[in-house]
């Protein structure tokens, strides 16, 4: 009897049928960034300190990238419609000057400004630690209403002790899981990410994304693990701006997870209200206004 061999180890054989997207060369360098003419200049101040100046923004090797996919859902199913952006929050977990998960948040920021979406960065400086007393200040306020405003959250913490940071885990406590009756996460897109100081490790996003299954969110599939991240980025004067993510594996990761979080959002962002149908909550509602009806008569 001969030798009995495998010639397919992954099983490839048993994959789905794809068919391949061809590139599109009319979205070559587009960009669907929002102008400053057009721009509010509270929010692009508070809220976009990613942007580069008009120099820097030439070089920029974002600008290059071939992303004509998700530019054309983009343009057929957002822009040319006249609906509304995406509108995408980006948590970072660290306060240090130079955070490198505030510098990952960055860059994936300005994936997301190329592809249209109004993004918008919070810092968690003057944030309390969470409590059940401080939900008026005026940081948890602001976190609250970034939320609520989403369409889908991109969070990026750095690893520290093997898991998430507190400043991050701090601000996901903030968001509560329901505030009456409007659930400030719920149905929204997610995509994660980590920072680390050592080798590889996905403790971080795997906490992330149970976080956000907690959280009642869709995380994407794809995640972004950038290890020994104080080698990966550029010097504070460096060219581009300084600061930049240098080409790598990693880089292209984080690009692979923008852009898949804007297909999974435009995809699922029409159907915002029936993923939020719960038969239970459908139930806690009818009860609720039988014990109302009867009070009444």
């Amino acid at each position: 009897m001969g030798t009995v061999t495998n010639g397919d180890l992954n099983n490839t054989a048993a994959e789905r049928a794809r068919a391949e997207i061809a590139v599109d060369a009319a979205y070559r360098n587009v960009s669907f960034a929002i102008p400053a003419s057009e721009d509010d200049e509270f929010v692009r101040k508070t809220y976009r300190p990613f942007l580069l100046d008009e120099a820097h923004a030439k070089q920029d090797w974002i600008a290059k990238l071939e992303l004509s996919t998700a530019l054309k859902m983009v343009n057929s199913q957002i822009l040319k419609s006249g609906g509304d952006r995406l509108k995408i929050l980006v948590l970072y977990g660290s306060m240090r000057k130079r955070s490198y998960s505030k510098l990952l948040s960055y860059e994936a920021s300005r994936i997301l400004f190329r592809l249209g979406c109004d993004v918008r960065v919070y810092d968690p400086t003057g944030l309390p630690v969470k409590d059940d007393v401080q939900h008026s200040h005026p940081k948890v306020q602001e976190l609250r209403d970034l939320s609520k405003w989403s369409d889908g959250h991109v969070w990026i913490s750095p690893e520290q002790h093997g898991n998430l940071t507190a400043v991050f885990k701090n601000q996901i406590d903030w968001i509560p899981l329901s505030t009456g009756s409007v659930r400030p996460t719920q149905g929204r897109t997610l995509a994660i990410a980590q920072v680390s100081g050592g080798s590889q490790s996905f403790n971080t996003v795997n906490s992330l994304r149970i976080l956000g299954r907690w959280m009642r969110m869709f995380a994407i599939p794809n995640q972004s693990s950038v290890p020994m991240a104080y080698t990966q980025f550029t010097d504070e004067d460096a060219s581009e701006g300084g600061s930049r993510l240098m080409p790598s594996g990693n880089r292209d990761r984080l690009v692979d997870c923008m852009e898949e979080l804007v297909k999974y959002s435009i995809v699922m962002r029409p159907h915002f209200d029936l993923f939020g149908d719960r038969y239970s909550e459908r139930e806690e509602k009818r009860i609720k206004a039988e014990k109302a009806a009867l009070l009444e008569k």
